[in-house]
């Protein structure tokens, strides 16, 4: 049985991720951790409410007895500055994973990242995701997997917080059946991404760098 600790779960992937663990026999217990309370119930799911996601001291040992980390936070570079963008992507995960780490270095941990993060690009998402994904990878996990999503159909009623997003799915969403067929390994679902992470907490995978075509391969069940 597994027990993860999720974060990010009122967002796109987060929603899917929640969705899945709960309805995953092997997963044990989630431990969902989250600034203000959600009003989620269920018998699998606990939160742990933590306002300060840049300072886990006051939660010491929270995350003992865990078994892996579904990291699912993320937020939009649009109008931001590097250094902005910086502080709310690399500096908040690398808090995060700082304190599980700490606190169980047998755990497996997985990071939303994106198709063509590289900390050598002049793009400054890729740039900045790259340094993250190169940080955790360097850290003394069990085992580091870095998520590399492409466009994301939304299933089951889930919504994304960022506007863009939602625009685009109002655009192309529409034609999902043809994207999968003509695009198989560049698009994928909330549910079938969610389905290959949990597969990954549960077994891990052959590399820590999971691309939209290993993201299909897990995906099928």
């Amino acid at each position: 049985m597994t027990r993860v600790v999720l974060f990010g779960a009122s967002g796109m992937i987060g929603q899917g991720v929640m969705r899945e663990c709960l309805a995953d026999p092997e997963v044990e217990r989630t431990l969902s951790v989250v600034r203000t309370p959600s009003g989620l119930s269920h018998p699998k799911l606990s939160e742990l409410v933590h306002p300060d996601s840049y300072n886990f001291a006051p939660v010491a040992n929270a995350f003992v007895g865990y078994h892996a980390c579904l990291f699912c936070l993320g937020v939009s570079s649009a109008g931001m500055t590097e250094a902005e963008y910086r502080h709310v992507s690399y500096d908040l995960t690398i808090a995060a994973a700082t304190a599980l780490v700490h606190d169980n270095p047998a755990m497996t941990f997985i990071y939303i990242s994106g198709t063509g993060t590289d900390a050598t690009k002049q793009t400054m998402w890729k740039r900045v995701k790259g340094a993250t994904e190169n940080a955790l990878m360097a850290m003394p996990f069990k085992g580091a997997y870095m998520f590399r999503p492409g466009y994301i159909q939304q299933r089951h009623g889930i919504k994304s917080r960022t506007k863009w997003t939602r625009i685009a799915h109002s655009l192309v969403g529409w034609g999902y059946p043809l994207w999968k067929l003509l695009f198989k390994h560049a698009v994928t679902t909330t549910d079938e991404l969610a389905h290959a992470m949990v597969i990954v907490a549960k077994h891990g995978a052959p590399g820590p760098l999971v691309e939209m075509r290993d993201i299909a391969s897990f995906a099928v069940r």
